[in-house]
């Protein structure tokens, strides 16, 4: 017997991690259930040759593009669905895969399953690479014997959600130009052109004007203290980024961004479409409502919804329906809550949820078109506003001393 760490879901909904002695991977995922738990990940403790030290150091910089990991779920579909078994499936995928990072990743999941590990479990020793939403569709797919089926809905999922990430950068590109030269002139400004009339404002001996007083004292802020100006800059990104890896900082990121207009429902809409695909694949699947729970709170990929999930799985616990509390959470609109009730009398659940998440795939389409459309104006107005100000702070002192010399 061997040794395997394991991280599970108690009966509590928090997650807990330990040791313990099994025959395989299946086996551990066994007595985890026995226990209660419910297994999120099981690896052993030592001397696995599954290990990602197989991979290169040259490997670890290796990127895997989403086309990539697309393609791979197409084909790992078809040749699936077509009666391969696995070991075949896994041998011809890592001849074909070109991508050296994910063909050594493929080799690595046979050797897994060989040593008796499940097809979730070879997956979720890659969660670098495949994430938390593929690894709990690929373990419901099993517990369901509907894997094909689980795996196309997944490839539109991740092919959606490419889509919607590739729009948003494409509408957020010319702007990234614009204010990175803006900054550009705004420091030019600053340093360069603005010192040259200082001098000649200072001689006049006149009061100068607001936006002028403003623009020297960033000049000499920048020109003075820059060190100081680029320390507390580092400082501030390196707090920051370590805060929003913390639940609280995470949770107070998703908040603010859903709080801000047109960005805010871009961002509910996308959750809702995820959620209600996510949450039909695996209702569909036979999984249960509060196994379902779980697997949600982890692929939603917002701390703000899934502090609601949380709440919706103690209510739930105590033997209510899911439309009643999902009524009351936030970020949840009627319509999700309706649809949702309708299923749950009906018995139709599943399907209720894809008509939910076919139509938040159109909103989310809608909700990008507008941000396109918004970005436009609001990049002018703040264009005209930084312009003017750098015209006022230059032009008023000489407009005042060409009325004193008047």
């Amino acid at each position: 017997m061997a040794k395997y760490q394991y991280k599970a879901i108690n009966s509590s909904g928090k997650e807990v991690s330990g040791e313990l002695e099994a025959e395989s991977p299946d086996n551990a995922n066994s007595v985890l259930s026995s226990r209660g738990l419910i297994p999120i990940k099981v690896a052993k403790a030592t001397g696995s040759s599954a290990s990602s030290s197989e991979l290169t150091f040259a490997d670890r910089f290796t990127k895997i593009k989403p086309q990539e990991i697309i393609l791979f779920t197409k084909q790992f579909r078809t040749m699936l669905k077509s009666g391969v078994s696995i070991m075949r499936l896994l041998e011809i995928m890592e001849n074909q895969t070109e991508n050296p990072k994910l063909r050594k990743i493929v080799s690595i999941m046979a050797k897994d399953i060989t040593e008796g590990y499940s097809l979730n479990g070879a997956f979720q020793k890659h969660e670098q690479i495949f994430s938390p939403l593929y690894c709990n569709m690929v373990k419901a797919g099993e517990a369901s014997g509907s894997l094909p089926e689980v795996l196309e809905r997944l490839t539109y999922i991740i092919e959606h959600e490419h889509k919607v990430k590739s729009d948003i950068k494409a509408a957020l590109r010319y702007p990234m130009i614009v204010c990175i030269a803006l900054a550009g002139a705004f420091v030019s400004l600053i340093q360069f052109v603005l010192p040259k009339f200082a001098g000649i404002f200072s001689k006049s001996g006149m009061a100068l004007p607001m936006p002028t007083r403003v623009c020297l004292l960033l000049n000499r802020i920048i020109s003075d203290y820059w060190m100081i100006v680029l320390g507390i800059l580092i400082l501030t990104i390196v707090i920051l980024s370590r805060y929003f890896k913390t639940e609280q900082g995470q949770f107070v990121r998703d908040s603010t961004l859903m709080s801000i207009p047109i960005i805010g429902p871009l961002l509910e809409k996308s959750a809702m479409s995820r959620f209600a695909s996510i949450f039909s694949i695996l209702q569909a699947s036979g999984v249960g409502i509060m196994d379902s729970m779980k697997i949600l709170t982890g692929t939603i990929g917002n701390a703000a919804i899934v502090r609601q999930f949380k709440r919706i799985s103690e209510q739930l616990s105590e033997g209510r329906g899911i439309s009643g509390p999902l009524s009351k959470a936030k970020y949840f609109p009627p319509m999700v809550t309706n649809m949702i009730a309708i299923g749950e009398e009906s018995g139709n659940l599943d399907e209720m949820l894809k008509e939910v998440a076919v139509h938040y795939d159109t909103e989310v389409e809608y909700a990008v078109e507008k941000l396109s459309a918004a970005i436009g104006p609001l990049l002018t107005v703040g264009l005209a506003a930084v312009i003017g100000f750098f015209a006022f702070a230059v032009y008023l002192p000489m407009w005042n001393m060409m009325q004193i010399v008047n």
